[in-house]
């Protein structure tokens, strides 16, 4: 296998992993502002909060809160961990159904509705598929013949949440789900909702390059990185209460065979995407966003652009594999020219 390819190498050294594809930084504190900004490995990836209000001891036990939040959600979600309430449901498929929070199922609720909009493109029972390890020094894939015999197992439908009881079950045994595509925003979200809960009108919440930002004043700054040239801006938008978004196929790979397997596998296929190179997506709405750009480095150029366009609220970059872009008029409208001199950048 190789790992040093000019390609490869020039993510790394750019930073790519941890920000994915996405560079914040701040303007300049009004000065009768106190200001807390605080990071902390959240989710696989680094969560950093950034919050502003008049007394600085309440804006880091607004954070600690915030964070404790998160934590709770990101342990009830997480199917890596055996303990958790998703890994409860996955051991139960096929036998029976298991108590599921609220904030759960909401997710779930979430999930499909995704999935029904993108015709299957974004479907969470793709945790099914076994096999697949996408850690550069410890890679793993299935074969063919065990892609095909898990491949009837993905089907959104086969999610079986029941409301009146508080229940979630997977109709079939051997069905496994991953909230990876959709969970993250939803918790990064609800981190903003406790600072709000606090009192905290200005801040923004940075998981990992998926970006939540709240203010009633000025706007937060948030640079979009160019994924064809590491190190580079392709401009910054002005976002006051919102949600930009990214997803790429060079967050997490490997190489065997002179061929690059990235982590955002099609449901239809079971291997991964053949789509786009790069996605970001920008609404005020969470809905507008959560799940879609996954489904669009499924679905493909030309469908992501209907996508966006059939959406009022939501715009887009996508990037081709053969690095062409497309912007939607209204981001193209909204990017503003940045200076790479004393930007505070941070991933």
């Amino acid at each position: 296998m190789s790992r040093k390819q000019p390609a490869l190498r020039s993510y790394r050294a750019a930073g790519m992993a941890l920000v994915l594809a996405l560079v914040i930084w701040l303007a300049a504190c009004v000065p009768q502002r106190e200001s807390h900004r605080e990071s902390r490995a959240l989710m696989g990836t680094v969560v950093e909060i950034s919050a502003e209000g008049a007394d600085r001891d309440h804006l880091v036990l607004a954070v600690d809160s915030a964070y404790r939040a998160m934590e709770r959600l990101s342990a009830m979600m997480n199917h890596y961990d055996p303990h958790s309430v998703v890994s409860a449901i996955n051991d139960a498929a096929g036998v029976h159904a298991v108590p599921a929070p609220a904030e759960l199922r909401e997710v779930l609720a979430m999930a499909r509705s995704v999935s029904e909009r993108t015709g299957g493109a974004f479907d969470i029972t793709v945790g099914s598929l076994k096999g697949w390890r996408f850690d550069p020094r410890n890679p793993s894939r299935p074969d063919a013949a065990q892609i095909e015999r898990q491949r009837p197992l993905i089907d959104y439908r086969d999610v079986v949440v029941d409301a009146d009881k508080g229940t979630v079950a997977l109709r079939r045994a051997g069905q496994r789900i991953d909230l990876g595509g959709i969970a993250k925003l939803y918790i990064l979200r609800e981190g903003m909702k406790v600072l709000a809960s606090h009192g905290i009108a200005r801040a923004l919440v940075n998981g990992g390059g998926d970006v939540v930002a709240r203010t009633p004043d000025r706007a937060w700054r948030v640079g979009i990185r160019d994924p064809r040239r590491p190190g580079e801006l392709l401009g910054a938008l002005a976002v006051t209460t919102g949600y930009v978004v990214s997803s790429g196929d060079y967050e997490r790979f490997f190489v065997e065979g002179g061929k690059r397997y990235h982590h955002i596998l099609d449901p239809r296929t079971g291997t991964p995407a053949e789509g786009p190179h790069h996605v970001t997506l920008v609404a005020e709405r969470m809905e507008d966003v959560n799940g879609i750009a996954t489904a669009i480095m499924v679905l493909g150029v030309d469908a992501g652009k209907k996508l966006v366009a059939a959406t009022p609220g939501l715009e887009g970059l996508i990037v081709d594999r053969d690095y062409t872009s497309w912007m939607s008029p209204g981001l193209t409208s909204r990017l503003e020219p940045v200076s790479t001199r004393g930007r505070g950048e941070r991933g």
